[in-house]
């Protein structure tokens, strides 16, 4: 009986997961730091910019065998659904919560998403993120605020963007919610 009582306390100070002493140390720190978001936002914008002139060096097939490894590891996509609702997205695929969707979006070539040219391919040579705010709850954070995309020809498109990211079992953030969309423009 008190060798239960010492398992159950266990499991209690543990967040109800039982863990072989080797696993506990395996465990990354979950809790998430800003820098470490300004990391994962300034690598993102270097991998777009990577895919553009990937596409500009080797064709949309290099493009995409470099969009496909930013999207393994920017993404949380091996987990599962993320919430990824890109810029220029239309309806009805406006919404992309499988892999092959932001992938067709990146580069484009997908005949199940036909209206996808491929964002990334468009030639991008600058990437600025500007946040509002970072907000930051232990394991998970988010951030609203624009990006700044600078075209081949010079001319900045900004876009509002608020990413959600958790941090996976190796300690790597990874985007479980990516929004963008053109700001609002009265008429």
């Amino acid at each position: 009986m008190k060798k239960l009582a010492q398992v159950a306390i266990a499991t209690f100070l543990i967040g109800g997961a039982i863990l072989p002493a080797a696993a506990k140390n395996k465990v990354a720190d979950h809790d998430i730091t800003e820098a470490e978001v300004l990391t994962a936002q300034r690598d993102w914008c270097k991998a777009l910019i990577a895919i553009s002139a990937a596409n500009a060096t080797g064709g949309q097939a290099a493009a995409k065998a470099l969009a496909e490894k930013v999207i393994d590891s920017a993404y949380a996509y091996q987990k599962g659904v993320v919430l990824f609702k890109p810029t220029l997205a239309a309806s009805p695929q406006t919404f992309r919560t499988a892999r092959d969707g932001a992938l067709a979006y990146f580069v484009g070539g997908n005949a199940a998403f036909p209206n996808d040219t491929g964002f990334a391919l468009k030639g991008w040579t600058q990437c600025e993120i500007q946040n509002s705010a970072v907000l930051i709850h232990d394991d998970t954070a988010s951030t609203m605020g624009n990006v700044l995309f600078t075209g081949p020809d010079g001319k900045v498109t900004t876009v509002d963007k608020t990413w959600t990211f958790v941090k996976d079992d190796a300690g790597k953030l990874r985007i479980v919610v990516h929004h963008s969309s053109l700001p609002y423009a009265s008429r």
